[in-house]
């Protein structure tokens, strides 16, 4: 369980391609701290550390994984959004995490208002029921809220966001470029709200 509130940048240095893909990420965690077999999100995706050395851990990223997130995220120089998994006592920050994927966005805007940025992203229309303005949603593992919401024609949904410039500063949302890919979880309470009211019509 995580909160979306980034707590590092972490570095892929570099890749192996094994039975499934093993990562190696440089980070600033102490690593006295993590255990093996210790949950890290990713970007916003859960994953384990399955070795660790100075200054750096490694996980394995299965193929299921690879085909379900960003384009190009898990190469050797990407930047990753890094959280470690919720322990009892601390504060709930942003929003319940769970750390697995619902689909990957596209970034189509992305302008200047103030000093802030507002990003539009576009994201598949099977998330459409899900995203609601002013609720939340997970963007590369991080907590944002929705500002507006904008359903297609051709069954899509665009929703925008405000990236102030902590965010942009302490995330990987520093480079917002049209065209860049995201891994995005909706919230939660979303899905089970959307479960209950598809028994009531079923009813």
């Amino acid at each position: 369980m995580f909160t979306g509130i980034i707590t590092d940048i972490g570095t892929i240095s570099s890749v192996d391609q094994r039975g499934d893909l093993r990562l190696v990420i440089g980070c600033h965690y102490t690593m006295d701290e993590i255990a093996i077999g210790s949950s890290i999100a990713c970007s916003g995706v859960c994953l384990t550390v399955v070795e660790k050395g100075n200054g750096c851990f490694a996980v394995d990223a299965s193929a299921e994984t690879i085909s379900r997130t960003a384009q190009g995220l898990w190469q050797a120089g990407s930047r990753l959004n890094l959280e470690r998994a919720l322990k009892v006592g601390d504060e709930l920050g942003g929003h319940i995490v769970t750390g697995h994927v619902d689909g990957v966005g596209e970034i189509v805007g992305s302008d200047p208002v103030g000093d802030s940025w507002k990003v539009t992203v576009q994201a598949p229309a099977s998330l459409a029921p899900y995203i609601a303005a002013k609720g939340s949603i997970t963007v590369d593992g991080i907590s944002l809220t929705v500002n507006e919401i904008a359903d297609q024609s051709n069954g899509l949904v665009r929703f925008t966001l405000n990236i102030i410039p902590h965010t942009a500063q302490m995330t990987t949302l520093d480079t917002l470029a049209v065209g860049r890919q995201v891994n995005l979880e909706i919230d939660v309470l979303a899905r089970y709200l959307k479960r209950m009211e598809d028994l009531r019509a079923a009813a």
